[in-house]
């Protein structure tokens, strides 16, 4: 699986919880447990970062932690994943993960389902997120470096240039292939975007005894066991696209 990037999106300037990816978890910073939440793809990992002055703090954690880094335009998301990819080396072939530092519950094992039926070449694109069922904020997506070059010389609308795959099928005739959860649980809310979501993480992760070790069903059971985590932030509202 050498030709694998898994590039996960980070910045310090997040207008309704500023600095999330550096508020502490477990005793580590956010973006710290998300990176050891997915420890078996250490090596694959790149956090594309801003330029814009505030990234330091990302940075020197990265340098900490051994993760490659990229530091590109805080508003082009697309650009900035498309520049990262390159400057490490990304072929048409390479396959690009793609993932946003706001979900620290981030699923290892979901994470590889996703990469490893990309890997089979059947699909241009392959995802898992809440519209197929699963809980916000454990969402993965892949697809090649050629649909991400593609993509990139040709969006320019300021929606399709932040949101990085949003304007993909716009400019290619694309297959993808979308992981189901079998039930909903997209009314579970795991991304960190609000200072409740934060409060409900924390709880969360309190409730596994600050462990990082537990499995996607470990925790679908322990919210079904403990609806009060839910309840946390059950009224935050996820911004609009």
């Amino acid at each position: 699986m050498s030709n694998v990037m898994i590039i996960i999106q980070a910045r310090m300037t997040s207008t309704r919880l500023p600095e999330k990816v550096m508020l502490p978890l477990c005793g580590k910073p956010v973006l710290q447990v998300m990176v050891e939440r997915l420890s078996d793809w250490h090596k694959y990992i790149i956090v594309a970062t801003t330029n814009d002055g505030s990234e330091r703090p990302i940075l020197d954690l990265c340098n900490k932690l051994n993760i490659r880094t990229f530091e590109g335009d805080t508003k082009d998301v697309l650009g900035r994943y498309y520049d990262a990819a390159k400057h490490y080396g990304a072929t048409e072939s390479t396959t690009i993960v793609r993932l946003t530092s706001d979900c620290p519950l981030i699923d290892q094992e979901l994470c590889t389902q996703v990469i490893s039926k990309k890997l089979q070449l059947e699909y241009d694109m392959v995802n898992l997120g809440p519209h197929s069922g699963f809980p916000r904020g454990l969402d993965c997506c892949a697809f090649s470096f050629q649909l991400l070059e593609r993509t990139h010389n040709q969006a320019s609308s300021a929606a399709d240039r932040e949101h990085v795959t949003l304007g993909m099928a716009k400019f290619s005739s694309m297959s993808t292939y979308t992981f189901g959860a079998q039930e909903d649980y997209s009314d579970y809310r795991l991304t960190l975007d609000e200072p409740d979501d934060y409060l409900a993480i924390v709880a969360i992760y309190k409730a596994f005894g600050d462990s990082l070790n537990f499995s996607y069903p470990e925790l679908l059971k322990m919210l079904k066991k403990k609806p009060e985590l839910y309840d946390i932030n059950k009224h935050v509202e996820q911004k609009a696209v």
